[in-house]
C-alpha cells in the first residue's frame, strides 16, 4: 500500500512537472506573439504620427491659400464697387455720349476690355509684370482692378 501511494505521488509530481512545462512553454509563445505585436503597433504609432504631420502641414498650406484667396476676393469686390461708383455717376449715360462721340466710347471701351482681359488673367494666377508691381502713379495703373494688378498702388497717396 505504501508503494502504491509512493508511486500515485510520484506520477502527480510527474503530471505536475509536465503541466508547469507546457504552462511555461505556453507564456514563452504568448511573449513572442506579444512581442511582435508590440513592434507592429510602434511602427503603426511612427506611421500615424508621420501622417498626422503630413496633415498638419496640408491644413497649413489650405489655410494660406485661403487667406489668399480671401484677399483676393476682398480686392476684385472693392475694385466692384469703385466700378460701380463709376458708373452711376449722375450725369453720365453712356448710350447718349456713344451717340455724340462712337469713337471715343469705342477706344475707351476697348481699352477698359483690354485691362478687365488683365483682370481675369491676374485672378486667375497669372504673374504679375514688373511694370505692374512698379506702378505707384495713377497713370501707370490698371484702372479696372487696381487692388490686384498694382499692389504697390496707394489710391491716397499724394501724385507727383
Amino acid at each position: 500500500m505504501f508503494g502504491q501511494l509512493r508511486m500515485i505521488f510520484t506520477l502527480l509530481m510527474i503530471a505536475g512537472i509536465a503541466g508547469a512545462g507546457m504552462y511555461v512553454v505556453k507564456l514563452r509563445a504568448d511573449n513572442v506573439i506579444l512581442k511582435a505585436n508590440q513592434i507592429q503597433l510602434e511602427q503603426s504609432i511612427k506611421s500615424q504620427a508621420k501622417v498626422l504631420a503630413q496633415q498638419k502641414k496640408d491644413f497649413e498650406k489650405i489655410m494660406e491659400a485661403n487667406k489668399e484667396m480671401n484677399e483676393l476676393v476682398n480686392n476684385l469686390q472693392e475694385d466692384m464697387r469703385q466700378l460701380d461708383k463709376r458708373f452711376t455717376k449722375k450725369g453720365r449715360d453712356i448710350g447718349k455720349i456713344a451717340e455724340k462721340k462712337p469713337g471715343l466710347v469705342e477706344k475707351i471701351i476697348n481699352n477698359a476690355t483690354e485691362r478687365a482681359k488683365r483682370c481675369v488673367e491676374i485672378a486667375s494666377g497669372a504673374k504679375l509684370t514688373e511694370q505692374e508691381i512698379n506702378a505707384t502713379k495713377k497713370s501707370e495703373i490698371n484702372t479696372e482692378c487696381p487692388a490686384i494688378a498694382n499692389p504697390n498702388y496707394n489710391a491716397y497717396a499724394v501724385e507727383d
